[in-house]
């Protein structure tokens, strides 16, 4: 397993870190799950700025201040909702991931954390959320030593679980 990578289960809003990942919708302006809790930790200045973003396509991912988060900046992934595997939701979910590390190394991002895109209310099977994501984090840090650490965080113990055996594989 690359030292680079860590699994914890927790709050990531919680987190001391360069940046958090929203699993976010394509309108940027908040809604369930992780992305309501994000935006409720960080206070109303992240929807105002969120708002001059003029939403962000499925694939993409888009980078606001932290506000009230420990986290200095929070980047906004949007993954694919999941209909049954044959309208390109690998491959959008992929392209989340990996812009949003692209995104966190054009800013100078250092340690970045990560939920799980994509399995909550989009649906997405779980064990291939992981395996992609795992996937993705792994080619990105082959090539791009400036990101000292990827925190992969997980809400519940059944994705906990998911990640802690396919990071040993």
């Amino acid at each position: 397993m690359d030292e680079r990578i860590e699994l914890i289960r927790g709050d990531i809003t919680r987190l001391d870190v360069d940046a958090i990942v929203n699993a976010a919708n394509t309108s940027l302006l908040g809604g369930g799950g992780v992305d309501g809790a994000i935006h409720r930790a960080a206070g109303p200045q992240l929807l105002e700025e969120c708002r001059t973003l003029n939403g962000c396509p499925t694939g993409d991912a888009k980078i606001t201040k932290g506000y009230l988060l420990p986290a200095r900046y929070v980047i906004h992934a949007v993954g694919p909702r999941w209909r049954d595997g044959r309208h390109g939701e690998p491959e959008l979910l992929a392209s989340a991931y990996r812009r949003a590390l692209e995104v966190a190394v054009e800013n100078g991002v250092e340690t970045i954390a990560f939920p799980n895109i994509s399995t909550g209310i989009y649906g997405f099977p779980k064990e291939q959320a992981a395996e992609i994501a795992i996937g993705e984090v792994r080619k990105f840090l082959a090539d791009h030593t400036e990101l000292k650490k990827v925190i992969f965080v997980t809400f519940d113990d059944e994705n906990y679980e998911i990640y802690r055996r396919k990071l040993q594989a």
